[in-house]
């Protein structure tokens, strides 16, 4: 099922291969199917693969780790091809012009959050996922924010004033996934991104050193 998704995925990114690294699996019955097109390999060996590729149900950039286990994995790379699946991955997730509170403004592409330490280093405790969209807690309850419905997010301290495309507006506090001592960061890549990076993400900036985030759609 998630070979079948995964396949489906890179055929849905506009129809046009665009030649990145293509991982095959041997089945069981000896054949071989191509498990994951226009991905960036980061590492592998005899024991995992590990690639970067656009994940269109999230909209963002992820990293999948494989386990060759009993099953064969054929990796075929195709490093020249690896800034134009860059590229692609610009067009496909949220874009934002982003202003901390220095006013120093970044655009930023495949915009999201993840959940950090304070300080950002480290590992929390317990496994929160990434996400493009997050919970407010407004003085009607609690409110989620796709980030597909977000034109312009406001921060103010402890608050946030939230500007939806279709013109509403809310306000209320972030609520954060966790009781653990955390910190909210929003990541995404520049027109620096480096293809080869372990990272998915060259921006990663505490959400509480930001003043504006705005919204790009095509």
């Amino acid at each position: 099922m998630k070979a079948s998704w995964l396949i489906c995925s890179c055929l849905a990114l506009g129809g046009v291969p665009l030649l990145g690294d293509t991982i095959y699996q041997t089945t069981s019955q000896g054949k071989e199917i191509i498990l994951q097109r226009d991905a960036i390999v980061i590492q592998q060996d005899s024991a995992f693969v590990v690639y970067k590729h656009f994940d269109l149900k999230e909209r963002r950039v992820t990293v999948v780790r494989l386990n060759r286990g009993s099953l064969p994995f054929r990796v075929e790379v195709n490093a020249r091809a690896r800034e134009q699946i860059v590229e692609g991955w610009k067009r496909y997730g949220y874009k934002a012009t982003i202003t901390d509170q220095a006013g120093k403004i970044t655009h930023v592409f495949d915009l999201y959050l993840d959940f950090y330490p304070p300080g950002g280093r480290g590992s929390l405790l317990e496994s929160i996922p990434a996400s493009t969209s997050f919970m407010l807690q407004t003085e009607g309850g609690p409110e989620e924010i796709e980030f597909g419905k977000l034109a312009r997010l406001e921060i103010q301290g402890d608050r946030l004033s939230v500007t939806l495309r279709d013109g509403k507006t809310v306000v209320g506090k972030f609520m954060m996934p966790t009781t653990q001592p955390a910190e909210v960061r929003v990541l995404g890549i520049t027109e620096k991104y480096d293809p080869a990076s372990q990272q998915v993400f060259d921006f990663s900036v505490p959400l509480s050193q930001l003043k504006l985030i705005s919204l790009e759609f095509e």
